[in-house]
C-alpha cells in the first residue's frame, strides 16, 4: 500500500468506527426503559434531521445550482430527494414481510443501519479524498464526522437491542454500518479517483438525506409518540440539537 493512502484511509477508519461508541449505551444499567428510549431516539432523531437539513442539503444543492442552474437543479434535487424519502418504505415492506414478528423497535434499528451504511460510504470518501489532498482539511473533517457518528450508533444499537437483539448482534449491526466508511474511502481510491466528483457525491448525499428524514418523521417519531413520554422526547431532541450546534462551531 502506497504510504501517501495510509493516512487518508486511517482517518477515515476513525470516523467509520467512531459509531461503536454509541453502542456504550447498550450497557448502562437503565430503570426506566421506556423513558430511556423515548430519549436515545429522539436524541438520534434531532441529530438525523438537522444533519440532513442543515449539512447534507445545502452543501449538495450549492453543487448542483452551480453545476446545473436553479430550474433544472431544483427539478433533478426534488427527484433524488423523493428517491430515497419513497426508499425508506420499499425497504420497511421488506423487513416486515422476512421479519413479521420482530418489534418496531428492530425494524427502526435495521433500517438506520442500512440508511447510515449509506450515509457513511460518501462520507468516508469526502475524508479520505480531503485528506489525501489536503491531511489538516482530512482531519478536521474526520473529527466533525466522529462526533456526528456517536449518535448515529445509538440509533442502530439502542432500538435493536430493546428490539430483542443481544448486545453481540446490536455491535455487530454498528460495526457494519461504521466499516461502510473505510470501504468507502478504498473503493474511491482503487476505482472511483478517476469519475467521482463534487457532483456526484452531492447527488448521493441528497438521496441519503431524503432516507434519513423519512426514516426520523415515519418510523422513529412514530415510535417515539407511542411511548406517551413527552418530557423525555423534549429532552432528547434539546439535547440533540445543543450538541449539532456544537459540531456547527467546528
Amino acid at each position: 500500500m502506497k504510504m501517501e493512502i495510509i493516512g487518508p484511509l486511517l482517518l477515515s477508519i476513525i470516523a467509520g468506527l467512531s459509531t461503536l461508541i454509541g453502542c456504550i449505551f447498550i450497557f448502562l444499567k437503565v430503570k426506566r426503559i421506556g423513558e430511556f428510549i423515548v430519549y436515545s431516539l429522539s436524541f438520534s432523531m434531532c441529530i438525523m434531521l438537522f444533519v440532513s437539513l442543515f449539512d447534507l442539503l445545502p452543501n449538495s444543492l450549492n453543487t448542483i445550482f452551480n453545476n446545473y442552474g436553479l430550474l433544472f437543479g431544483i427539478i433533478i434535487s426534488i427527484l433524488t430527494f423523493l428517491l430515497g424519502y419513497l426508499s425508506i418504505d420499499k425497504i420497511n415492506k421488506k423487513i416486515n414481510k422476512k421479519n413479521k414478528d420482530n418489534s418496531s423497535l428492530y425494524k427502526i434499528g435495521l433500517l438506520s443501519m442500512i440508511s447510515l451504511m449509506l450515509h457513511n460510504f460518501p462520507e468516508g470518501i469526502a475524508v479520505f479524498m480531503s485528506a489525501y489532498t489536503n491531511i489538516s482539511i482530512g482531519i478536521k473533517l474526520c473529527i466533525a464526522i466522529m462526533l456526528h457518528n456517536i449518535p448515529e450508533g445509538i440509533a442502530i444499537a439502542v432500538p435493536l437491542y430493546y428490539g430483542g437483539q443481544s448486545r453481540g448482534s446490536a455491535i455487530k449491526m454498528t460495526l457494519v454500518s461504521g466499516l461502510a466508511e473505510p470501504i468507502g474511502a478504498l473503493l474511491s481510491y482503487i476505482f472511483l479517483k478517476d469519475i467521482i466528483s463534487n457532483v456526484l457525491l452531492s447527488y448521493i448525499l441528497i438521496f441519503v438525506a431524503g432516507l434519513m428524514i423519512s426514516l426520523s418523521i415515519n418510523d422513529m417519531l412514530k415510535e417515539i409518540i407511542k411511548y406517551n413520554k413527552k418530557l423525555y422526547m423534549i429532552l432528547g431532541i434539546l439535547t440533540g440539537l445543543f450538541f449539532f450546534l456544537l459540531l456547527s462551531l467546528l
